[in-house]
């Protein structure tokens, strides 16, 4: 799948890459169609940023320190390309959330 840019020099598993791809994934506990199908042109490009985030071996220059209950690091200020930032916006303008901010204040007591 879209992992396969770090296959040769992966700082994840096989396993990992795969749950990546799944609509419902064990990684975070969380749908990428949480308020409706996400289309799939939008959806590769979160897929790609899980993949980023869990595989890449190059993201020592941008982990952070965190201070919250469910992680000790995190990424940030990750540079990216214009033209892929301009292709991400293009392919979700028209997608929906209903949620403000993924970071934080989610309700997991029902699954």
């Amino acid at each position: 799948g879209q992992c396969v840019l770090w296959k040769e020099n992966a700082c994840c598993t096989a396993n990992t890459s795969m749950e990546a791809h799944q609509d419902q994934s064990y990684l975070y506990n969380f749908n990428w169609d949480h308020c409706g199908v996400m289309p799939e042109k939008c959806k590769r490009h979160f897929i790609q940023d899980t993949c980023l985030y869990e595989c890449s071996p190059n993201l020592g220059p941008w982990i952070d320190q965190s201070d919250v209950s469910w992680r000790k690091e995190r990424i940030l200020h990750v540079p990216l390309c214009r033209e892929d930032c301009e292709q991400w916006w293009e392919d979700c303008q028209d997608a929906v959330t209903c949620k403000v901010n993924w970071h934080k204040g989610w309700n997991w007591t029902t699954g």
